[in-house]
């Protein structure tokens, strides 16, 4: 299996630390909003990853975090007047739906930032006493140029980057609102301010910047090397290469053997923005398609390539998914009236040319995950399954054409069995149930509901004459 590593920029063999054993840490979103897909796109690849991982035997340690300490969540609370704990929780609960829509398989462990502090000041206190870094008047910075090998993931040149800051820096001198020794230093810690949350420190009551958060987490959860590092392309500098510094300077080994890192998700050919009116949440997605065609979608493009997201694509996506549930939920009728058993000499030739899929599959996901060609490789199956599979066709050889189907789309996490579709009745009678828990303020329940339907592809609308419902 080959791995495009951004640290060397090629293609290597994947070599685990331990055999048989995959330690894997994904950056996750911050938490402050309903995520957008923008994010959907590092969580539906590295599900991915992880899932072939242990298609292939490998037993994965998943560990992908929750920044729920950060500016933007301390503005939203403020915005609100309420407190930055309660603006990560409820996101944090409104992330897991929709990675649950997506059908996105939990981590082995979620870390949250404010859940390991200690870690934090254990990791930051290791880097003063090693020399790597200082504090000024309650901020503790990092020592940049006290790693030499700073800029080996990014490619970055320290001085260029020196040249880049100078003129900031200068200025920031001047007005004395940087105490850092090197304009490239960066904050470890930081004091608060007013209204803020904060922990107690030797250096000041205040909280972690943000790069010291993930070096721990990892280190806590997978140990000081880890196999592979991932995240969007974006992370790549400086976050993951300050990563790299803090890990390397505390530890004194290698971070992560391998980095892996998926390209920008743009929106009709332009980079996704809210000034653009070209944002979108993945609960805005949800309520126009299921969420396992914005997963088919983001697979159907290799993963260091951009992807653009249009409403043309989404459909061709859509048909895509439904082209393969089709197929099976065809094999599923055949299978019903089949009355042959065993199989015979013609499919027992067939079944040798879904296994050349099934190769062909594989090939593709142990070349850099090349998940593109790894659903050309099941619409190869579903090709053969229409043209061979009849009334006459056995039961053994029907349901070796659907296993192989089923298991290669759940392998991408591609669910293509279908559910049975919900009765008009049974969804007006859970609208009333759920009409009934927002009288009597059991708003709990009511959301609940909501989120069933919604996962069924099941859409509401509140308006002032009712409750109004369509199928997405």
């Amino acid at each position: 299996m080959k791995i495009y590593n951004t640290l060397t920029r090629k293609k290597e063999e994947f070599v685990p630390i331990e055999e048989g054993k995959v330690k894997m840490y994904v950056c996750g979103p911050t938490v402050y909003n309903l995520i957008h897909i923008g994010n959907a796109r590092p969580m539906i690849v590295f599900d991915t990853v992880r899932r072939y991982f242990e298609y292939k035997g490998y037993e994965v340690n998943y560990v992908s975090n929750f920044t729920d300490v950060d500016d933007k969540i301390i503005k939203k609370a403020n915005e609100e007047g309420t407190t930055a704990d309660v603006i990560s929780q409820r996101y944090i609960a409104e992330c897991k739906k929709d990675m649950e829509g997506m059908n996105i398989k939990p981590a082995t462990t979620h870390p949250l930032a404010t859940k390991e502090i200690p870690g934090m000041l254990d990791m930051i206190g290791t880097l003063i006493k090693k020399g790597h870094a200082y504090a000024k008047n309650g901020t503790v910075y990092f020592k940049t140029r006290s790693f030499d090998q700073y800029g080996k993931l990014s490619k970055k040149n320290i001085d260029d980057l020196e040249a880049g800051h100078r003129d900031e820096a200068h200025a920031l001198k001047v007005s004395g609102a940087d105490e850092k020794e090197d304009p490239l230093d960066f904050v470890l810690w930081k004091p608060k301010k007013d209204g803020e949350p904060y922990w107690e420190a030797e250096w000041s009551q205040g909280r972690p910047g943000w790069h010291i958060e993930c070096s721990v987490m990892a280190k806590k959860y997978l140990g000081d090397t880890i196999d592979i590092h991932a995240g969007g392309e974006d992370l790549i500098f400086p976050h993951h290469e300050n990563e790299i510094a803090q890990s390397e300077c505390c530890n004194g080994v290698e971070f992560s053997r391998y980095w892996m890192h998926n390209a920008f998700l743009n929106i009709n050919n332009k980079k996704m923005s809210k000034s653009e009116g070209n944002f979108f949440t993945v609960r805005d997605i949800a309520e126009h398609y299921d969420l396992g065609v914005l997963r088919f979608f983001m697979l159907s493009a290799h993963y260091r390539n951009p992807i653009n997201f249009s409403r043309e694509l989404m459909e061709s996506a859509k048909n895509g998914l439904d082209r393969i549930m089709t197929a099976v939920a065809n094999l599923d009728e055949l299978a019903n009236a089949a009355t042959a058993e065993s199989l015979t000499e013609e499919e027992t030739k067939v079944l040798a040319e879904i296994k050349a899929c099934q190769d062909k599959f594989e090939t593709s996901m142990d070349d850099d995950f090349n998940t593109a060609d790894a659903i050309s490789a099941i619409f190869d199956m579903v090709k053969i399954a229409n043209s061979n599979a009849n009334a006459a066709s056995s039961k053994e050889f029907i349901a070796k054409l659907r296993e192989a189907i089923v298991t290669f789309s759940d392998i991408l996490g591609l669910k293509v069995v279908k559910e049975a579709e919900l009765l008009d009745a049974d969804i007006e009678n859970l609208i009333n149930e759920r009409q009934a828990a927002r009288k009597e303020r059991n708003f709990k329940r009511a959301d609940e509901i909501r989120d069933e339907l919604l996962s069924k592809g099941i859409v509401l609308e509140d308006t002032r004459e009712g409750v109004r419902w369509k199928r997405a």
